[in-house]
């Protein structure tokens, strides 16, 4: 069996803060989670999640956005933005065309066949996002709601703002 680092430092608690295994645990969930979303929608779909994510922005901008402002909320560079784009044109999903009152900027949005695919994609997105969480009770997932508010405000204190 391959132990993850929450297990690991878990082992050696009194080698680690508990800041340090609460970080571990964390990163731990988010990676179980993330990994089993990718394997879904490339098995379901054949769409890997950054796609799935470019998708999800534009679906709440049905009017279209422009690629700084998807690279913005995506919080990835207009780079990596560029390359999804690319083979969502081609694949149809979404259509991209220049401003009409700035040439220099190209606006994208989600084309019908897009917009019908990504939400049969977000509807089992949902579920299975659901399921993960199928444990917690109400209360729990209010709590950790909560608890991840204060530690996401906790956070925002640390970090630059140019980087949050």
């Amino acid at each position: 069996m391959i132990l993850d680092s929450e297990t690991k430092a878990s082992e050696h608690s009194e080698d680690h803060g508990d800041e340090l295994r609460l970080w571990l645990r964390l990163l731990t969930c988010t990676t179980l989670i993330e990994g089993e979303v990718r394997r879904r929608l490339r098995e379901r779909f054949d769409v890997t999640l950054p796609r799935f994510d470019l998708m999800a922005q534009l679906d709440k901008a049905p009017e279209g956005m422009t690629l700084s402002d998807v690279s913005k909320r995506m919080m990835v560079s207009n780079g990596n933005v560029t390359g999804l784009v690319e083979r969502l044109v081609e694949s149809g999903h979404i259509d991209r065309r220049t401003s009409e009152t700035d040439r220099r900027v190209q606006m994208i949005r989600l084309t019908k066949l897009g917009r019908a695919e990504f939400r049969k994609m977000a509807a089992e997105h949902e579920i299975w996002i659901a399921n993960v969480f199928a444990e917690l009770s109400e209360k729990d997932v209010q709590d950790l709601m909560r608890l991840l508010a204060k530690t996401k405000l906790s956070a925002r204190k640390t970090v630059p703002q140019k980087a949050v």
